[in-house]
């Protein structure tokens, strides 16, 4: 009943390890991102060797062996958001460079965090790559799209693509993804409508011409909504929208809320509490639209720990 070692690759802020480790039998004992304000979130809150080093530097031979691989490799070129060039798109190859690490490590296990269009990117051509290039390195493989509300309980719109593969035929015929489970967490439990946050999250007619409109359509506090440009979204059944890594840029994607101190977009702070991060985990004084980026690029805490303790399960059946 091994404590098991891992590697996490594009590790951002480390949603993936706080996952796993949640389990109390893993730990991750090196990782590797590229993003230097990415890198001071994830030193703030994890006591784990991180190299801030592009990928491609990365000596693989130096590398421990471990049990088990993490790579949420970036999405962009296999997202709609993307280019759509998927492979041709140098980004493409970073899933290729992940493949490296595995190989120098021989992990017992691997998981994969992608968007969901990595399915039909290129009419599933590029999904059909990723699994061929892991059944050729000896992994039996799984794959499920999740999303925060369903299997997170977490009331966030967020589907993603996770692959796990598995070298032991057994554990991988003995693993299996986690069910749904009924969605309790209300919005209200990670949004804070009673208390007044800094004036800079509030909108005002002084500063958003469009103000107007959202003071007629933003008329509850039992949703999440959207500026889209030219229209308010609003989001039924109490879901914040997939927060997006573009939401702190001032355009269409933040999601915005109705207060008691009036409309405002939701904090940092609570974007990641949207990603099911722990309350006490620490964000570091940075700019604030770096941590919208770290917020939106992360993963759903809760989701990676169900499907932590199923590759567990698995390994130790």
């Amino acid at each position: 009943m091994g404590n098991y070692k891992a590697i996490s690759l594009f590790a951002g802020v480390g949603g993936l390890d706080i996952g796993f480790e949640q389990t109390g039998k893993v730990k991750t004992l090196w990782a590797n991102e590229f993003d230097k304000n990415a890198s001071i979130t994830f030193q703030k809150n994890h006591n784990i060797n991180l190299l801030v080093d592009d990928i491609h530097n990365v000596d693989k031979e130096t590398l421990p062996k471990v049990d088990i691989v993490l790579s949420g490799f970036p999405c962009q070129a296999f997202s709609i958001a993307g280019y759509r060039k998927g492979f041709e798109d140098e980004r493409g190859d970073l899933f290729f460079e992940t493949l490296k690490v595995i190989k120098a490590t021989e992990p017992k296990v691997v998981l994969l965090e992608n968007v969901k269009n990595l399915v039909s990117h290129d009419n599933g051509n590029t999904f059909r790559v990723i699994l061929d290039a892991l059944e050729q390195n000896n992994y039996y493989v799984k794959h499920k799209v999740l999303n925060g509300n369903t299997h997170g309980n977490i009331p966030q719109n967020r589907e993603r693509i996770y692959i796990v593969g598995f070298k032991d035929f057994e554990a991988y015929e003995k693993f299996a993804f986690p069910e749904p489970i009924e969605l309790t967490t209300k919005l209200s439990d990670l949004i804070d409508f009673e208390e007044k946050v800094d004036d800079k999250f509030y909108y005002t007619p002084e500063k958003q011409t469009f103000y107007n409109q959202l003071e007629e359509k933003i008329t509850s506090q039992d949703t999440v909504y959207q500026w889209r440009r030219q229209y308010v979204r609003e989001n039924k059944s109490g879901l914040c929208p997939t927060l997006t890594a573009n939401m702190g840029t001032g355009g269409h994607n933040v999601p915005l809320i109705k207060t008691k101190y009036g409309i405002r977009k939701l904090t940092p702070k609570e974007c990641f509490l949207m990603q099911g991060f722990p309350n006490d985990f620490k964000l570091p004084e940075i700019a604030n639209g770096q941590l919208y980026k770290q917020a939106g690029n992360s993963v759903v805490v809760p989701v990676i720990k169900r499907i932590a303790d199923k590759i567990i399960v698995a390994l130790e059946a």
